[in-house]
C-alpha cells in the first residue's frame, strides 16, 4: 500500500495550494480517504474526508468554506484544494485511508503517507 501525497509549499496568507494523493496497493474505490495534520508541537488533526463514491464529506470546523476534498476514483487520486490560507493551517498534511465523518478519529486509518509541508507565512 502506497498513499503518496504532493503539492505543499510556502504560499502567502490569503493564497491557495492544490493537494493531492495517489493510491496504490488496495481498492482506492472502495474506501473513504482524508487529509489529516499535524503542526510542530500540536497534535494530529483530522481535516477533511471523503466517501468511497464521493456522496459524504466532512471538514473540520476550522477549514470548513476555504478547503474543498474531492477524488477521482479513474486516477486513484484524491484532492484537497485550499483556499484563503491563513499562517495556522502550516502543518504537515498527510493522506489516509479509511477516515471517519467526525473529529476525533486521527487514529483510525490503516494506510498513512509520509505527508507533504505546507507553510503560510509572509
Amino acid at each position: 500500500v502506497q498513499l503518496q501525497a504532493s503539492g505543499g509549499g510556502l504560499v502567502q496568507p490569503g493564497g491557495s495550494l492544490r493537494l493531492s494523493c495517489v493510491a496504490s496497493g488496495f481498492a482506492f474505490d472502495t474506501y473513504s480517504i482524508g487529509w489529516f495534520r499535524q503542526a510542530p508541537g500540536k497534535s494530529r488533526e483530522g481535516v477533511s474526508c471523503i466517501s468511497s463514491g464521493s456522496h459524504k464529506t466532512y471538514y473540520a470546523d476550522s477549514v470548513k468554506g476555504r478547503f474543498t476534498i474531492s477524488r477521482d476514483n479513474t486516477r486513484n487520486t484524491m484532492f484537497l484544494l485550499m483556499k484563503n490560507l491563513m499562517p495556522e493551517d502550516s502543518a504537515l498534511y498527510y493522506c489516509a485511508a479509511p477516515c471517519r465523518y467526525h473529529s476525533g478519529a486521527e487514529d483510525y486509518p490503516n494506510f498513512w503517507g509520509k505527508g507533504t509541508l505546507v507553510t503560510v507565512s509572509s
